[in-house]
C-alpha cells in the first residue's frame, strides 16, 4: 500500500477514534447530570409536583436520618460514576461542568457527614418558615390543585416531628445554634399561630378562588382548610413553640465559634472552601480582611472631609445613626424610594452589558411574619416560566434603623445590576446543563453582587457624599465580615466584641449589626463569600483592562462575566483569561 495512503488512513482512523472518544465521554457526562437531576428532583416532591409530576403532589420530603445516609450513598455512586469519565476529552464547557458537578455531589455528601441537617434553623430562618411558605411554592389554579395543597398541609405532622427529632439529635452533641443568637426566635414562630385559621398564611390562597370553582366546592374546601390548617399546622407550630422554649433554647450550645462543634476545625474550614471557592485559611483570610478595612476607612475619613461635618469618626456614625433626615417616615416611602433607585439603575444597564434578561423584577416588603429578625434586604428568584417575576425584597420593619443613605448600595446589590440581573441570565442558558442555570455559588453571586454597588460610582450614583459614605460603609461591612466570621468562629473573637468592631467601623444601624453579627455567627462560612468574591472580579477587571489597553470593552467584559452562569472563581478566572485571548485575537486580525 502506498505510504501517504497509510499516513492519510491513519490519520483518520486517529482522528475519528478521537471524535468517537470525545462523544461517548460527553454523552456519559450529560446522562449522568439527566440521572442526578431526576433523582435530585424526587427528593423535593413539591418541586416535582409543580413540574408535572402527579404522583409527587401533595408529598414532602423525607429528612429522617435513613433518608439522609440514603441520599449521601447514593451521591456517593454518582461521584464514583463520575470520575470514570474522560475529562481530558470533554470540551471547556464540559469540563466545567463536569467540576461544578463533582462540587455540588462533594456538598452534599460533606452535609452528611457532618449532619448539617440536624440544625435545621439559622439565627434568622428555619424550616418552619419554609412550611409556612407552602403556599408561596404551589399554583392555585384548579380544583385538583386545591385538593392537592390540603393534602400537603396534612403532611405538617411529619415535617415537624423529623425535624424536631434531628434537632434533638444535634443537642445529644452539641451541635446546635449558638444559644446567645436565639432570643427572641420563638416570637417568629409564634407569629404564625392564629386563633383563627382564615387569619393564618395557609389560608390565603382560599380568599381569592377562580371562578372555575363552584361555589359548592369553594365552600366545602373551605371548610376543610379551617380545620386542616387548626389542627395540622397551627397544632405544629404551637408544640414547636414549646419544645423550641423549653428544650431546644435552654440547652443550645454556650459557645460561639463553629470550631467548637464535633470536628469543629475541619467542619469551619470546609464551610470556608464551600462559601469561598478559594483554599484559603481563616487566619489568610482574616488578614485580607483587615488590610481592606484599612484602605475602606481611610476613604470613609475623606468623605466625611467632603461633608463639612466637624467631629469624629465615631460622632459622625452617630449622627448619621440617630438624624432623622436619613430614614423614611413610612414603608411606602422606603419601598418607593428603593424602586426608583433600581428603575434609574434600570437606564443604564445597556452601557454596561451587551445582553440583558427577558424576565421582569419587582420592589416588595419583606414579608411580616419573617421582618423583626430577617436583613436589611434580599432578592428572590422566579423560574423563566413563572407568572411572577422575580423580587428584591426591602426590609420596612423598625424604619428608624433602615438609613436611606445605604439604600442606594443595597438596591444595586439585590436588585440591578446584582442578583437579579446575574440569576436572571442564568436561567437563559439553555445550552447549559439544567443543573447550572439553577446552581448559586456564592462567591461568585456576591461577589457580583457587591461588584455591582461599586459599578455605581461609573453609572453616576453616590452622588451625594452621604450616598456614597454609605456605599463605602456596606463595602466596609463585608470587609469586617472577613474580620469578624474568622474572628469568631476561629480564633475566640466573643460575640460582644464583633459587635464592637462593626459598630464602630460601619454606619450600620445598631439593630442591623447585632442582627449580622447573629447571622455570621449561625451560618459559619458564608459570609466570607462577599469580600473575597469581589476582590477577584475587580483583579480580573484590571487585568482585562491592562492586557487589552484601549480595546478594554466593559460591555463585553461583563457578559464574559456572566456568560457562564455562577461558577468557582477559578473557573471564572479561566473563563477571563479566556476572554482576554479571544479579544487579543480578534482586534489582532482586525489590524
Amino acid at each position: 500500500m502506498n505510504k501517504k495512503i497509510l499516513v492519510a488512513l491513519l490519520t483518520i482512523f486517529l482522528s475519528t477514534n478521537g471524535i468517537s472518544k470525545e462523544t461517548n465521554s460527553t454523552n456519559e457526562l450529560h446522562k449522568l447530570f439527566d440521572q442526578v437531576s431526576a433523582y435530585q428532583l424526587s427528593l423535593n416532591p413539591i418541586a416535582a409536583a409543580n413540574q408535572g409530576d402527579k404522583s409527587a403532589k401533595g408529598k414532602v420530603g423525607d429528612v429522617s436520618p435513613k433518608a439522609i445516609l440514603e441520599m449521601a450513598e447514593r451521591h456517593k455512586a454518582f461521584l464514583k460514576q463520575l470520575k470514570t469519565i474522560d475529562y481530558s476529552s470533554l470540551s471547556k464547557t464540559d469540563q466545567v461542568s463536569y467540576q461544578m458537578m463533582a462540587r455540588n455531589l462533594g456538598i452534599v455528601i460533606s452535609d452528611a457527614k457532618y449532619r448539617t441537617y440536624e440544625m435545621p434553623l439559622t439565627a434568622e430562618y428555619g424550616f418552619h418558615a419554609q412550611a409556612a411558605s407552602f403556599a408561596n411554592l404551589l399554583s392555585f389554579k384548579n380544583l385538583d390543585d386545591y385538593e392537592n395543597y390540603l393534602t400537603l398541609l396534612k403532611q405538617a405532622p411529619k415535617v415537624f416531628q423529623q425535624n424536631i427529632d434531628n434537632m434533638k439529635a444535634g443537642m445529644a452533641r452539641n451541635f446546635t445554634v449558638p444559644q446567645a443568637v436565639l432570643d427572641g426566635y420563638s416570637d417568629g414562630i409564634a407569629v404564625y399561630i392564629k386563633e383563627d385559621p382564615t387569619q393564618s398564611v395557609w389560608f390565603r390562597p382560599f380568599e381569592n378562588m377562580p371562578e372555575s370553582i363552584s361555589a359548592e366546592d369553594a365552600k366545602r374546601l373551605k371548610s376543610v382548610a379551617k380545620e386542616v390548617i387548626k389542627t395540622s399546622m397551627i397544632t405544629e407550630f404551637e408544640n414547636y413553640k414549646n419544645f423550641f422554649e423549653n428544650e431546644y433554647y435552654p440547652n443550645a450550645k454556650k459557645t460561639i465559634a463553629a470550631t467548637d462543634y464535633p470536628n469543629g476545625k475541619d467542619f469551619y474550614q470546609t464551610q470556608v472552601k464551600r462559601y469561598t471557592t478559594l483554599d484559603l485559611t481563616p487566619q489568610e483570610i482574616h488578614e485580607i480582611g483587615w488590610k481592606e478595612v484599612k484602605r475602606i476607612r481611610s476613604e470613609m475619613e475623606q468623605v466625611i472631609e467632603e461633608t463639612g461635618f466637624k467631629g469624629t469618626f465615631a460622632e459622625f456614625l452617630h449622627f448619621l445613626r440617630t438624624d432623622p433626615q436619613f430614614y423614611a417616615k413610612t414603608p411606602e416611602e422606603l419601598l418607593k424610594e428603593a424602586a426608583y433607585i433600581s428603575k434609574r439603575m434600570d437606564h443604564q444597564l445597556p452601557k454596561f452589558f451587551g445582553k440583558l434578561p427577558r424576565q421582569p423584577y419587582g420592589v416588595v416588603a419583606v414579608a411580616p411574619e419573617i421582618a423583626p429578625k430577617y436583613t436589611t434586604g434580599r432578592y428572590s428568584g422566579a423560574p423563566l416560566d413563572s407568572d411572577r417575576a422575580g423580587e428584591y425584597w426591602v426590609n420596612t420593619y423598625a424604619l428608624d434603623k433602615r438609613p436611606l443613605y445605604n439604600l442606594e448600595a443595597l438596591s444595586l446589590h439585590e436588585a440591578v445590576p446584582g442578583h437579579h440581573l446575574q440569576i436572571a441570565l442564568s436561567k437563559e442558558l439553555t445550552d447549559l446543563p439544567k443543573f447550572r442555570q439553577n446552581t448559586y455559588i456564592s462567591a461568585f453571586g456576591e461577589g457580583w453582587g457587591l461588584y455591582s454597588e461599586r459599578l455605581g460610582l461609573e453609572a453616576g450614583f453616590y452622588t451625594d457624599p452621604y450616598s456614597n459614605f454609605g456605599r463605602l460603609t456596606y463595602e466596609m461591612w463585608r470587609a469586617m465580615r472577613l474580620v469578624v466570621d474568622t474572628g469568631m468562629h476561629a480564633m475566640g473573637m466573643s460575640r460582644d466584641e464583633a459587635i464592637k468592631l462593626m459598630q464602630e467601623n460601619t454606619a450600620l444601624s445598631t439593630h442591623n449589626v447585632r442582627t449580622e453579627i447573629d447571622r455570621y455567627i449561625s451560618w459559619p462560612g458564608q459570609a466570607l463569600s462577599y469580600k473575597l468574591g469581589e476582590i477577584k472580579i475587580r483583579e480580573l477587571r484590571a487585568k482585562a483592562e491592562k492586557e487589552l489597553g484601549e480595546n478594554f470593552d466593559i460591555r463585553k467584559f461583563h457578559d464574559a462575566v456572566l456568560g457562564q452562569g455562577s461558577v468557582p472563581l477559578s473557573v471564572l478566572e479561566a473563563q477571563i483569561n479566556d476572554f482576554i485571548l479571544e479579544q487579543q485575537k480578534e482586534y489582532a486580525e482586525k489590524d
